[in-house]
């Protein structure tokens, strides 16, 4: 039984029925209530005994813990290791900006985090502050908080609902149900028993759920869930018991961090014992032993990341994506499923006609450029609406029977009623309704299903109607040209309401009972513009779309499909069909599954956590309440920026826009974020390896070292990071969108990477260690001459292995020399301090170099262009095969 569900004691048997499926005698029996409301005294007893109407909250950690939580991460660690180490070999600089790096990505990730966890405090805007409520038979106002199970409550037009609540009473009711359903038009109520037990929330019409706003007209009701027990309370707990997970990107790091770390503590350790065996100097030993750490660890990259997202996060935001947490960036270009909420993020959240009936068969579409609306005949040809009587006519009644206002920009009324009057004035129609006069209104109600408006106008005095066909049609006796038949009709309206749109009748008489009938209006939530090509364009790229809604089956099926999501392989699936199914059973269903429809926040939630059993990466989209806890669950959430701030809060991304389309654009800089990324390690690790290759084949040999511990922390430090951390700003490809979604499970360094890695430093070890042994001669002067160009040598290799590792595949004359302004300053600026280091007298003395020659300085650079001739050359061999 659920929190909402009631107990219900009967005599000689026990069963649990929820309080839309009973009558209200036996919702009043079941809480020890009656009409006449509780007594003070009693409504006191039940708070003593613990019942409070307010939605609590976890106790929250301590923000000094959350904050020192964020050092403990195994990167992290990694750089405080390499800080300590700075500081024993008196780097005092290098462990300075060590540790500034250190706090700024930290404090960067705890103030993201931080923001994060304002979803739950955000729902408490939509708990209402007081409520009229019958205690001892009188009407009293009372804060909500003091709200308990059995209270009858009274509700008026623009309350918001306090608690939730089983309708007692109902005068054309409608409630705003959007935090809920994420349907905007209001929902029409009623205080029968509906019979089905498990109907989904958008279907318990005798229920109104707290949160929610009265729209229209006034009810009563019983309460009977409160606090933490009602829909609202569950969303809480559902995105308090929900974990953040952490991003592919984020779990890659930290195993990334923990193998550097072993491999290059024991590649140093056996370096240290083999040279202090050899009897090299104890300290000489242990001071390239340090450097090498050093050298070893990319403390470079945290930064580099978190530039690098940091940078997509302001090219997303001229894109009208506001990013909230960095690693949500990259994690984009992992996406393999995307849980689309359909209203005002796939469809345009505004009612539109988009088709007319009548014996000509005529159609009209929405422009969704311009917002305008054309009319085409059967061919689709466009034509002027004002040259046919009958279209005319069908347009008047809209005018007619109708409660709304419009205006190009500012409309008020039933988003149906403003679809009417819109398309009947960019017909060519005036509001007929200034010019007569209104004489009587028979209201919609959902009873009988229509609506008649009495007008005395320029056509004498006349009954508008507008409603369902099935209640109009027996009332008509008439066709307004006579050439229609009732079964032409009714094949009409089943073929509008086939293609998910509402489907509303129009006829006019003199007589209720002897009505012409007119044509009909086919309605629909029209997508958004440019959506069709992006969701072709996500589809394309490997990533799975899946619609929920809280719509009808036909109305999802017919966007689904008009937007490319629906074939005739897919299948979609009801509240009803995944209810009782575990997580891991749904899971086993999603094969062909496209459309959700029905949908309630429990259920969307637990279709993110099955996508999630399957090993997808899943982003979910959304703007309601309801969303908030799916949005937290999914890998990466994105809310609209007209949602509410509960969505926002539990989100990763906000889409200013609200349109599907940002998502695209985003996914593609994710895509190019994580290579950025691959290619700034293959850089910084080819190097690594190549030094300690170097050191290594030199001690173990007994030879000279071809670098002293300033030249590797001079190479670690200086050289390594402007041109490392400018590859991290390299433009994302054009062919971003092409790849597949990155599987979760590949590590960040591929075989193809360590294929490139290996290349690299291979080509660069063999090349300085012949210019160094082809160098060096006896005595200490040779033996600097021979150290300088060696440094040099690996220093130019550095820049030429750096332009290599713009593009793992594509041709550097392919991407442009001059696509990266970064880049080339990075480079410039590197080569200008090694030319400082070789030709300053002071920098001599601690670099322990000496000026190179012209000849020398042309000498180094041939031989360390090698390492790009080399990757060029493969690079075009596997294009032409």
């Amino acid at each position: 039984m659920q929190d909402s569900d009631l107990h219900v004691v009967h005599i000689g048997e026990e069963r649990d029925i929820k309080p839309h499926a009973q009558e209200i005698d036996d919702v009043i029996y079941a809480l020890n209530s009656n009409l006449d409301g509780l007594t003070a005294n009693e409504a006191a007893r039940r708070i003593a005994e613990g019942q409070k109407n307010k939605i609590e909250e976890k106790e929250k950690e301590s923000l000094v813990k959350k904050y020192f939580e964020k050092f403990t991460e195994p990167l992290i660690l990694l750089l405080l290791a390499s800080a300590v180490i700075s500081l024993l070999i008196g780097q005092y600089d290098d462990a300075l900006s060590i540790i500034l790096a250190v706090i700024i990505v930290s404090t960067v990730a705890f103030v993201q985090e931080y923001r994060s966890e304002k979803a739950v405090e955000a729902l408490h805007s939509f708990v209402a502050q007081s409520s009229q409520v019958l205690r001892d038979g009188r009407v009293r106002d009372i804060k909500a908080e003091e709200l308990v199970s059995g209270d009858i409550v009274i509700l008026n037009r623009g309350d918001r609902v306090p608690a939730d609540i089983r309708l007692t009473e109902t005068i054309d009711l409608r409630v705003d149900e959007s935090i809920l359903t994420g349907e905007s038009e209001a929902v029409k109520k009623h205080h029968a028993r509906i019979d089905k037990q498990d109907a989904p929330i958008a279907d318990r019409k005798n229920m109104i759920f707290m949160g929610t706003i009265i729209a229209q007209g006034k009810g009563k009701g019983i309460v009977v869930s409160i606090g933490d027990e009602t829909e609202l309370g569950k969303i809480s707990h559902m995105i308090q018991n929900t974990e953040d997970h952490k991003t592919p990107l984020q779990v890659k790091m930290d195993q990334l961090g923990k193998h550097l770390t072993m491999a290059s503590f024991a590649i140093i350790a056996i370096i240290f014992i083999f040279g202090f065996f050899q009897g090299n100097p104890l300290l000489e030993m242990f001071n390239v032993g340090v450097s090498l750490a050093v050298a070893a660890i990319p403390e470079g990259l945290p930064i580099v990341v978190t530039v690098t997202l940091a940078l997509g996060v302001t090219r997303m935001a001229k894109r009208h994506a506001i990013v909230r947490k960095l690693p949500a960036v990259e994690a984009l270009g992992s996406v393999s499923v995307i849980c689309v909420d359909k209203t005002g993020t796939l469809t345009q959240n505004k009612m539109t006609v988009s088709k007319l009936f009548t014996t000509t068969h005529i159609e009209a579409r929405v422009s969704n450029l311009e917002g305008r609306i054309e009319f085409l005949n059967e061919s689709g040809v466009r034509f002027d609406p004002k040259h046919d009587s009958h279209l005319q006519k069908l347009l008047k009644i809209g005018i007619y029977c109708n409660n709304a206002h419009y205006s190009f920009d500012h409309q008020l009324g039933n988003p149906t009623e403003v679809a009417l009057l819109s398309c009947a004035f960019q017909g060519g129609l005036d509001d007929l309704r200034k010019n007569g006069k209104r004489l009587d209104e028979i209201p919609f109600d959902s009873e009988k299903k229509w609506m008649a408006v009495r007008y005395d106008g320029e056509e004498g005095t006349k009954y508008y109607v507008k409603g369902a066909l099935e209640v109009i049609l027996p009332k008509c006796k008439f066709f307004y040209d006579n050439n229609q038949n009732p079964l032409e009709t009714k094949e009409a309206c089943n073929k509008l309401a086939n293609a998910g749109l509402r489907v509303l009748a129009l006829a006019y008489g003199e007589d209720l009972n002897s009505l012409t009938f007119v044509g009909l209006v086919g309605i629909h939530d029209p997508p958004r513009f440019g959506v069709k090509e992006s969701v072709l364009k996500t589809r394309d790229s490997g990533v799975r779309l899946v619609m929920l809604t809280g719509d009808s089956k036909d109305t999802a099926i017919s966007i689904a499909t008009e937007l490319g999501m629906y074939d005739r392989d897919s299948i979609a699936l009801s509240a009803d069909d995944i209810e009782n199914l575990s997580e891991a059973q749904l899971a086993n269903k999603l094969d062909k599954v496209a459309v959700f429809y029905r949908m309630s926040p429990s259920l969307k939630m637990k279709i993110v956590q099955s996508f999630r059993i399957r090993g997808d990466i899943v982003a979910m989209t959304g703007d309601g309440v309801n969303d908030a806890p799916a949005l937290k669950a999914s890998d990466i959430g994105i809310a609209m920026g007209k949602g509410s701030d509960v969505c926002k809060e539990a989100s990763e991304i906000i889409l200013v826009d609200n349109n599907f389309a940002t998502i695209a654009a985003a996914m593609e800089d994710g895509k190019g974020i994580f290579s950025n990324i691959q290619n700034f390690l293959r850089f910084q690790l080819s190097t690594s390896l190549a030094a300690l290759s170097m050191i290594a084949y030199c001690t173990l040999h007994g030879n000279h070292l071809p670098l002293n511990p300033m030249q590797i922390l001079w190479i670690n430090i200086i050289m390594d990071g402007p041109p490392a951390q400018s590859l991290g700003v390299e433009p994302v490809s054009k062919d971003a969108m092409k790849q597949p979604p990155r599987n979760p499970e590949t590590p960040v360094i591929t075989r193809k990477m360590i294929t490139k890695i290996l290349q690299g430093a291979t080509i660069m070890v063999f090349g300085t260690l012949f210019v160094f042994f082809n160098a060096l001669e006896d005595g200490v002067e040779e033996q600097r001459y021979a150290t300088t160009i060696a440094f040099t040598t690996f220093v130019m290799f550095q820049m030429f292995n750096a332009l290599n590792c713009r593009s793992t595949s594509q041709s550097v004359m392919t991407i442009g020399f001059l696509s990266n302004n970064y880049f080339l300053m990075a480079i410039g600026g590197s080569i200008v301090m090694q030319l400082l280091v070789i030709y300053i007298p002071w920098l001599n003395y601690a670099f322990e170099t000496v000026p190179l020659s012209l000849g020398d300085l042309f000498y180094t650079v041939l031989i360390a262009s090698s390492v790009f001739f080399v990757d060029e050359l493969l690079k075009f061999l596997k294009i032409q095969h």
